[in-house]
């Protein structure tokens, strides 16, 4: 279980007493600003003491899982039919269907729909991806976990009881809840046409992975499932790594062909598009894009899929090797005014405005 490594009692009692101050700030009746001020408080830098305590409880005891069931509780009352109104897509036998879970998850059912059989991606809120695979009168074999954290793992206990013939996939690296087969960076997964492989993406977690669904079998697009690593206009933040390492990890992605779908973790498109008109501004790839979005988001629709071939051409977290974003993020961090960001170095600069331009 993610749990089951204790920390020290220094860090378990700071750790304690930091998580109350938090859940009073988020239940407060000015919770929005509390929000914003205490997020802005142990995001800005992910290596502030803080920071740590409250990540290691999160991810390691029990507070984690109460602090998730909290989320589920109230998106459950917030959002009874989900956050976003979804659109399956269907390609010659095979269905991706987006679940919206929690206040801004995506959760995934991959269906061999000639078989009956169903992968879930992600199943944070086990409610809703049952009412689906009821709906679609399948047989849920599969769970591809991308990461540990509870709002992607935390239906894979109630949905593996449930399902006695379901396998629940990961990397063994992460601490992943219920993990039965743990999966390597090239690994396979077959599900009757589906043919799933794992790329290791670590940066936001340590065993991060995305799942890329292969295209081949049923003659169309392959399909990433991307997690926390990349969003439309974004990507997850370093947790638990360098910005070598999330780089890397990006690149894996990049290498992947520009017709490829991409399935990500959480709805953050209007805002990440936001951001990236602060840093390119003369973007038409991305303000077509904001156009597009914010027409959506008016209706409450999902924002999901994008292309990796879109992407390339407005997130700037795929850009670092462009001279347009270096030069608009001007001279880096050298002595000299002509000493030019690292690639390494423009994502951290990334992050860091990023954060700004979220805490304002």
């Amino acid at each position: 279980m993610a749990w089951q490594s204790w920390p020290a009692p220094w860090l378990w009692v700071s750790g304690c007493g930091l998580l109350f101050f938090a859940f009073v700030l988020l239940l407060s009746p000015r919770g929005c600003q509390a929000r914003r001020g205490f997020h802005g408080l142990l995001m800005t830098r992910s290596q502030r003491l803080l920071f740590r305590i409250g990540y290691s409880l999160y991810t390691r005891t029990w507070l984690g899982y109460l602090f998730y069931r909290q989320q589920l509780r109230r998106a459950r009352n917030r959002y009874p039919k989900g956050h976003s109104k979804t659109q399956p897509r269907l390609f010659n036998g095979v269905k991706v269907l987006p679940i919206p879970v929690l206040s801004d998850n995506y959760s995934y059912l991959i269906i061999d729909t000639q078989a009956g059989l169903a992968v879930a991606v992600d199943p944070s809120d086990p409610r809703a991806v049952q009412a689906t695979i009821e709906k679609e009168r399948v047989n849920l074999v599969a769970i591809l976990c991308t990461h540990k954290h509870w709002d992607h793992s935390g239906g894979n206990r109630d949905l593996s009881r449930r399902h006695r013939d379901c396998r629940v996939y990961g990397s063994p690296q992460d601490g992943i809840p219920y993990l039965t087969h743990p999966l390597c960076h090239q690994d396979v997964v077959s599900v009757g046409r589906l043919q799933i492989r794992a790329l290791a993406t670590p940066g936001h977690t340590q065993g991060h992975l995305v799942y890329l669904l292969d295209g081949e079998p049923y003659k169309g697009p392959s399909c990433l499932f991307s997690g926390d690593l990349l969003f439309l206009s974004g990507c997850g933040r370093t947790f638990e790594g360098t910005a070598e390492t999330m780089l890397s990890s990006l690149d894996t992605v990049l290498d992947l062909g520009d017709d490829t779908l991409l399935w990500p973790g959480h709805e953050y498109a209007e805002e990440n598009l936001g951001f990236a008109g602060v840093v390119e501004p003369e973007n038409l790839a991305r303000e077509r894009k904001m156009q597009w979005v914010q027409r959506q988001r008016m209706e409450r629709k999902s924002t999901c899929p994008s292309t990796l071939g879109e992407e390339r051409a407005y997130n700037p977290f795929l850009r670092t090797h462009c001279l347009a974003l270096q030069e608009a993020l001007g001279p880096g961090p050298g002595p000299t005014s002509d000493d030019n960001y690292s690639r390494a170095q423009l994502l951290e600069e990334l992050r860091r405005l990023k954060d700004m331009h979220k805490s304002k």
